[in-house]
């Protein structure tokens, strides 16, 4: 976990986002001494939300299958991970 001072967004900023970039680890930075912001990659922070995109969609899938709902298609269910997929990888 790497944390700096708020001042360092200031005095750091390559390095601070060279490390964001390099290691796709979020940086906290804090103000006073207290934690007060998180800095990451615009393709570490994409990659997050998808992650719990998917996640909350597998969730409401368990969901639907403890409430008896009929799953769908093993072909059709492929069509739409590549499409999911593929959004991901647009953005």
């Amino acid at each position: 976990m790497t944390i700096r001072p708020s001042t360092a967004l200031r005095n750091e900023y390559s390095e601070i986002s060279r490390v964001c970039h390099e290691s796709g680890e979020p940086i906290f930075i804090t103000k006073n001494g207290e934690g007060d912001l998180v800095v990451q990659s615009i393709a570490a922070y994409n990659q997050r939300e998808a992650s719990l995109e998917l996640r909350e969609k597998l969730l409401e899938a368990e969901e639907q299958l403890a409430a008896g709902v009929k799953p769908i298609p093993l072909d059709e269910a492929a069509a739409k991970w590549r499409e999911f997929n593929h959004d991901i990888h647009a953005r």
